[in-house]
């Protein structure tokens, strides 16, 4: 089986997410509970809005990015596409659009499915080196490869 996703996925997935959430929610937690009535000049409901504000808008990029991450690997006839807890196996054909983009420094792409799957009609990933390689050995897959 060969793995299209990158090893960073386990990574972003998973440590940044679990990291995020626990320390700057103690970190909110900490200020929301901590009696105080100024730092500096600056009221502290001013303080907690920010931060609470901070944790929701960073949990929300987090949910809207990174958090939607899929392994992806493939053998000469599926695509296995795993979040680390459940595993789904979706024929080639089933697989109905490939969109390659980049996010920051980080290659990724995105299997749009032609039906609904058990993690939604698109798949998004970062794509391994090995992702390339890939559809060059399956050229009968091209149709559904668009280069973006």
């Amino acid at each position: 089986m060969l793995r299209l996703s990158s090893n960073l996925t386990l990574f972003f997935k998973i440590f940044v997410p679990v990291f995020w959430i626990v320390f700057n929610g103690a970190v909110t937690i900490a200020i929301l509970v901590y009696p105080f009535e100024y730092i500096g000049d600056i009221k502290a409901i001013y303080i907690r809005l920010g931060m609470v504000f901070i944790y929701l808008s960073g949990l929300a990029l987090l949910a809207f990015t990174i958090m939607r991450l899929k392994r992806v690997e493939a053998d000469q006839h599926f695509f296995y596409i795993t979040n680390y807890f459940k595993t789904a196996r979706y024929p080639f054909e089933d697989v109905e659009q490939v969109e390659r983009s980049r996010f920051l420094l980080l290659k990724t792409a995105t299997f749009t499915l032609k039906a609904k799957g058990i993690f939604g009609r698109s798949i998004f990933f970062i794509a391994s080196s090995r992702f390339e390689e890939f559809w060059e050995e399956n050229p009968e897959l091209t149709s559904m490869h668009s280069k973006g």
